[in-house]
């Protein structure tokens, strides 16, 4: 049997280094082009796992790359950028950072296909993904998608997610980081709809998508939406992150102004928790009422989460029995 040989764009990212290392498991050689080293150095001791360092991430760069690979995959993504200039509009209408990860990547790793003759390509968008949404991670996502999907003369398969939660998600776990030292947590858009996915779930969707290749035909050009089996307010994840760690908090929801205003405030710090481009976000559902792909049970939040979230030790488990008691 061929050994499988795959280029993984992003692969430093959180999803990247759970399907790099489960490539990896199962023998796959793998190369993660980045440009910083040091960001990736958790996968450079994975067996069959080449990190390489380069300059910029084009379509000439990444046409080297992928010569001689069975597929490729893009999970390059971020969830901020520098605004986009006041008035603006039209296709442009997003940060630089959205154009370069989202727009201009996705189009170089498709040019990048075609000139290394690899048919082959999984791209991760998000759900709620459009051209002409609210907000500008939206917008970009949704015109990178649409270029990826442009490209009939290759097998596409596009995976949009709901938000992702797994170990060392900047979801859940911020959440929780915040418990730690607040005893009041004011919540913006408490009424935002999430079905979060497990990262393991999303993994294990891609490596369907690759083994898929006897039937090409039924996943290539294709996208695929991709929920947990539980919908949640975002106040209701909140409350749920402070009843695993054993935090008795009170969570207050904020009215649609003050959420405004609040992602307004915030997003002048230098690390942004929330910005104004997140709350036009949080305005479209990020939902679905779709059969997870391939026959995979997605796992459920509540039976996932405990395992990284709750206090391990006896003295830190002592918090969250006295919050279940209501002591």
């Amino acid at each position: 049997m061929k050994r499988e040989d795959i280029l993984v764009v992003g692969g430093s990212g959180f999803v990247g280094r759970h399907l790099v290392a489960a490539l990896a498991a199962r023998g796959a050689r793998v190369t993660v082009p980045t440009r910083s080293r040091e960001r990736a150095k958790h996968l450079i001791l994975l067996p069959t796992v080449d990190v390489v360092q380069v300059e910029r991430l084009d379509a000439r760069t990444l046409a080297g790359l992928a010569a001689g690979r069975d597929a490729v995959v893009n999970l390059a993504g971020v969830l901020n950028s520098p605004r986009a200039r006041p008035g603006d509009e039209g296709p442009n209408h997003y940060g630089p950072a959205f154009a370069q990860t989202h727009v201009e990547l996705a189009q170089a790793v498709v040019a990048a296909c075609r000139q290394a003759g690899v048919k082959r390509l999984l791209h991760m968008s998000a759900l709620g993904a459009d051209s002409k949404g609210p907000s500008e991670y939206l917008r970009s996502k949704g015109i990178g998608e649409q270029a990826v999907l442009a490209a009939d003369d290759l097998a596409i398969t596009v995976f949009r997610p709901s938000v992702i939660f797994g170990p060392e998600d900047k979801f859940l776990n911020l959440f929780a980081r915040l418990a730690t030292f607040m005893w009041v947590l004011a919540l913006g858009s408490p009424n935002a709809r999430f079905q979060p996915v497990f990262v393991g779930d999303v993994v294990r969707a891609f490596i369907a998508a690759l083994d898929d290749r006897a039937h090409l035909d039924g996943t290539g050009g294709k996208r695929y939406d991709l929920c947990g089996p539980k919908e949640y307010t975002l106040c209701q994840l909140v409350e749920l992150v402070c009843a695993i760690t054993g935090r008795r908090r009170l969570v207050i929801g904020l009215p649609d102004t003050l959420s405004y205003l609040q992602a307004w405030m915030l997003e002048l710090l230098p690390l942004q928790l929330l910005t104004r481009d997140n709350y036009r976000s949080m305005q479209v559902p990020s939902v679905c009422d779709c059969a997870f792909p391939f026959g995979i049970h997605p796992v459920l939040l509540e039976a996932a989460a405990p395992s990284w979230l709750m206090p391990a030790g006896p003295r830190e488990r002592y918090p969250r029995l006295r919050w279940k008691a209501k002591r």
